[in-house]
């Protein structure tokens, strides 16, 4: 789906164990080493233990691939079986076909008797058991008394018991001391550490790149370690849904952030943490966007100071004694002008502007009242004007 998007002639993070794809990490050569010395060294017994999805069957497959044709292997995938079924197990694998009505004596006969003519051959035959946890003590104890088929200087078979950590528990049993005492090679597969989960994900891309690699980058393979745990079949899983949905998202760069969603997306990420990192962008954009609103209001309503009120009395007539003129008996009322507030625009909920204070301005304004008074007093003096009628 993605391989011709990135580069890539295969899917570089298949779970299908392909010993093409062996990153030599240093626990990975330790055990390789430890494999080969106790096939070459006609060990009995070899160990070889570790977490779920480690990449023990890769590790194995590297080494059966790399022997020679001089060696007979018996390879046991499927360990749910009974002593009795182990052992026709057994002979199948070999490439005999034991009777189904044979009795285990005779099955055992027969067995010997394919390994002697091997060995007179000169050929090795390696029993090799993975899955081994599954066994249970009565089908160990069987394996054990296989490794009694022997000559006066070697071991007819050798066998290699490959599992999960809790292959070291059954084997501390008592009931298994023999079998214990005949382990002559043991090691435990670690998972990887950081920087190896680094170098064995650009390893892989390297190796299934038709051109120029695709490589991750440090941060996103210190996220992938960290939720991986170092186990190699995690680093799988993540990594082919890192390609995946960076093909589907048109990205040929892969981010930390991309692989973070994809985590969510496995379940496997916390989403707080998809929650911190998907925020942090949006902390600047809502920072800029703040002082725009308040300077749009700051220039639709100007503060302005309140207009002054100012009085000055009008120019005072010489009295004279001709005729009367008539007078305006209408005395003009003051009236009081409110200054309508500017409109004011709507504001973001988020920011409260307030609105410059309403100012009342005096359109005409009132004599003070002592000055009414005497100008009275004058008129009715000169013309003799009655006093004007109160209004209603």
């Amino acid at each position: 789906m993605y391989e011709r998007f990135y580069g890539l002639r295969e899917r570089p993070f298949s779970l299908t164990p392909d010993p093409a794809y062996l990153y030599p990490s240093r626990v990975h050569k330790e055990a390789l080493s430890h494999l080969r010395y106790g096939i070459e060294g006609h060990a009995g017994f070899i160990v070889i233990t570790g977490e779920i999805g480690c990449g023990k069957t890769t590790m194995l497959q590297t080494v059966l691939r790399s022997l020679d044709k001089k060696t007979s292997i018996a390879r046991l995938m499927n360990t749910m079986l009974d002593a009795r079924e182990l052992l026709q197990a057994i002979m199948l694998d070999f490439g005999l076909e034991p009777r189904p009505d044979a009795t285990k004596p005779y099955l055992v006969r027969e067995l010997a008797r394919f390994l002697v003519d091997q060995r007179n051959s000169g050929r090795l035959s390696l029993l090799v058991i993975d899955e081994a946890q599954n066994l249970s003590v009565s089908a160990l104890e069987e394996v054990r008394m296989l490794s009694n088929l022997e000559t006066e200087k070697s071991k007819l078979i050798h066998i290699v018991l490959v599992g999960q950590p809790n292959l070291r528990d059954m084997l501390a049993r008592p009931e298994l001391e023999q079998l214990r005492q005949r382990v002559t090679v043991s090691y435990h597969l670690e998972p990887l550490t950081s920087d190896d989960t680094h170098a064995y994900i650009n390893h892989r891309l390297k190796h299934a790149s038709v051109g120029a690699p695709l490589t991750f980058p440090r941060g996103v393979t210190d996220v992938i370690h960290q939720y991986s745990r170092g186990i190699a079949r995690m680093i799988n899983v993540i990594s082919d849904a890192v390609l995946l949905y960076g093909y589907g998202a048109d990205k040929h760069a892969i981010d930390a952030r991309l692989t973070r969603e994809v985590l969510g997306e496995l379940g496997l990420a916390d989403p707080v943490d998809n929650a911190a990192d998907e925020a942090t962008p949006e902390l600047p954009l809502r920072a800029e966007a703040t002082p725009a609103p308040l300077a749009h209001m700051t220039r639709e309503l100007p503060l302005t100071a309140p207009t002054p009120v100012s009085f000055s009395p009008p120019p005072m007539r010489a009295v004279t004694a001709s005729a009367p003129q008539p007078q305006s008996r209408h005395v003009p009322q003051p009236q009081l002008r409110t200054a309508a507030p500017p409109p004011v625009a709507a504001t973001p909920p988020a920011r409260v502007v307030v609105a410059p204070p309403t100012h009342y301005v005096l359109a005409d304004p009132k004599p003070r009242s002592g000055f009414i008074d005497w100008w009275t007093r004058v008129r009715r003096a000169a013309f003799g004007t009655p006093r004007p009628a109160p209004e209603s």
